[in-house]
């Protein structure tokens, strides 16, 4: 779950609101290179991720990693206060499971982001094409189909320079 080298990456015009007091969980987290950007910002991180090789690489010492793939994430109802996923939506199998999975673990007033890039710009649809070509089995959604994975909640959608934010509280 790295960001791709074409693509410049920007910053959400409205995060969800950190510090935050308790837990955030990583989604497809991978090496840990999102968590650990943010691990100061929350009590504790924990990295989800279906790739054992990706979680090798995640920094031990301050964030807990845990192979599981986004459509069952072993963790039990309300365990966190954020949820996040970067760049990983359209690696998934199950897009509605994962969406489900996600909420499920989001304690009630708890907010999840999702960072995806923005299929409906010309150079995001030039790399879903690589990704396809490259046997990826990728699977890109278009914002507003994204937020219709999500039927409750208070949902926010943002969209910059090819990449797209879906924000929902639950």
């Amino acid at each position: 779950m790295r960001a791709s080298p074409t693509r410049k990456r920007t910053r959400c015009a409205k995060p969800p609101p950190l510090p935050v007091s308790g837990r955030l969980l990583d989604v497809g987290g991978g090496t840990g290179r999102v968590a650990s950007a943010i691990r100061d910002l929350v009590d504790e991180v924990v990295i989800a991720d279906a790739s054992f090789g990706m979680l090798s690489h995640a920094p031990r010492s301050d964030v807990r990693a845990v192979c599981g793939a986004s459509e069952s994430l072993p963790f039990a109802d309300g365990s966190f206060e954020r949820v996040i996923m970067v760049d990983a939506l359209h690696h998934v199998l199950d897009h509605a499971l994962s969406s489900g999975e996600m909420m499920r673990v989001l304690k009630p007033g708890g907010v999840l982001v999702i960072e995806e890039p923005d299929i409906r710009t010309f150079g995001v649809k030039l790399i879903a094409l690589a990704e396809k070509l490259l046997l990826m089995r990728s699977h890109f959604l278009a914002p507003d189909a994204i937020l219709q994975l999500f039927p409750e909640g208070e949902k926010n959608l943002k969209s910059a320079d090819g990449t797209a934010w879906v924000i929902v509280k639950k």
